[in-house]
Formats: C-alpha cells, structure tokens, sequence
C-alpha cells in the first residue's frame, strides 16, 4: 500500500521542517513546498530519497499552488491525505509604524496564502477524505497588542478553521488548526533592537515562555490523527485558550504582558 502523504508549505525552516522530518520519520511520503530553494534543500537533506517531492513556490500565486499540487500528487503514487498550511511570517511592531506594503504582505502570506491552499487542495482532499491542518497562534485566542496585524491574520486564520470544519463535514474532510505561543524557531535567533540580544533572549527575560519547535510538530502529528477542531502548543497557548473562554477580564492583564513582551523585539 502506498505511504499516506501531506503536503506543506515553509517546509524550509522551523515548524515546517520540524514537521517534515517527524511525519517522514513515521513513514508518510511529504511534499516540501516553500519560497526559498535553498532552505528546501536544507530539509530535503535530512530524508530519505523517494520519500519526499520538492516545490519551489508562493503561496500567495494560485497557479504556482497548482502546478505543486499536481506534481506533488503525482511524486506521492497518487496519495494526498493531509494539506498543513503552514507557511507564514511574524512582521511585528506598533500598527502605525508599519509601512502599508508590508501590512499587504502580512495579510497575503499569512491568510490569503491559506485559503489558496485550501481552495486549490479541496479537490484531492475531498477524493481522500483528508485533513486540512492550518498554522494559527496564540495571538488568534486574543487580539495582541504589537502584534495587531498579525494577531488579526491569525484570528483569520482561526474562523476559517471552525467554518469550514463544519462546511466540509458532509465531505467527510476535516478542517484544524494549531495553536502555538512563542516557539523557538531561526525567527527568534534574529539580533533586535539597538541592544545585542537575541529576540528569544528578550522574551525569556520578559518572563515568557518559548517551546521546542519538536514540540508542534508532535502536535502537528495528533492533531491530523485527531477530531480537535485546534491545538494549543505549549503553557501560554493553554493558558490563553482557557483565558479566553472563562476568564476575559484576566486576558486582557495578560495581552499587556504580550504587549510588552512584543515591544522588546
């Protein structure tokens, strides 16, 4: 029988590499799609031959999405059982400080770049009865301070989810999202600010917590085994999750904690 195949996009690095090699490792075929080559080839390195399809494409063009799509069915023996939305980036700062082209970028990777994916994916997922995982945040449970845009992009991302959850049941696909908080990917090694600390080095001292990317890939893997709707990763995005159902007056005393956290970046 040919191996269950997934198909994600910024394969390159962190959470996407991350996945790649932990869904490869438990015998799936993977497609590895991501903007940057030679980042590819970086994970690429890491598995076996045969085992994985390479695409080198935008998320935000649908028909470099189409193009992938088809050479990614055709590389898996005709599997396509998981699409993982993965690809994003995490532009932050104060909201009026933010060129208006860079804004455009953020909303076209960060949420545009998923419903791409699942209009162009929907086809063969519908054929296999697949699974369609999306990369949320923390920041999606509650609107974060310095992080606006990106906040409202994974708040986006977040209420398509739970629709198209619903939408697609009588497909029998179904539609989840991951729920990460600070993860400790290349993005945090960046030097910031005027000082020469590193952005996980700020966060830490601001008290909050980064978890291991292995720690959302595993995640990854039990959410596209599971019938959760989404995944908080790590204590912050557990806290947060419980926050915003219960207690809302205390998650706003913890979005100033984010806040401030942001503004050391």
């Amino acid at each position: 029988m040919t191996a269950k195949a997934i198909f994600i996009t910024g394969a390159g690095s962190g959470i996407g590499q991350a996945t790649a090699r932990y869904f490869a490792q438990r015998g799936w075929f993977v497609g590895l799609a991501d903007i940057n080559a030679a980042s590819l080839d970086d994970t690429a390195s890491s598995l076996q031959l045969g085992q994985f399809s390479r695409h080198v494409m935008d998320v935000r063009d649908r028909d470099q999405w189409a193009l992938a799509l088809r050479d990614f069915h055709s590389a898996s023996g005709g599997r396509f059982d998981a699409l993982f939305n993965n690809a994003g980036i995490g532009t932050g700062g104060q909201f009026a400080d933010m060129p208006a082209e860079e804004a455009d970028r953020l909303i076209a990777i960060n949420f545009n770049g998923v419903v791409n994916g699942v209009i162009m994916a929907l086809p063969y997922l519908r054929a296999s009865k697949g699974v369609i995982l999306n990369t949320g945040s923390a920041s999606g449970f509650y609107g974060t301070a310095g992080l606006a845009l990106y906040s409202a992009t994974k708040f986006a991302v977040r209420g398509l989810t739970e629709a198209l959850n619903v939408e697609f049941a009588k497909y029998d696909v179904h539609v989840c999202s991951l729920m990460p908080g600070f993860i400790d990917t290349p993005l945090l090694d960046q030097v910031t600010g005027d000082s020469n600390e590193t952005a996980s080095e700020k966060l830490r001292s601001s008290g909050m917590e980064i978890s291991p990317v292995s720690s959302v890939a595993e995640a990854a893997w039990k959410a596209v085994h599971s019938n959760k709707v989404y995944t908080p990763v790590g204590k912050l995005a557990k806290r947060l999750n419980l926050l915003s159902r219960f207690f809302p007056s205390l998650l706003v005393r913890k979005s100033k904690q984010m806040d401030a956290a942001s503004n050391a970046l």
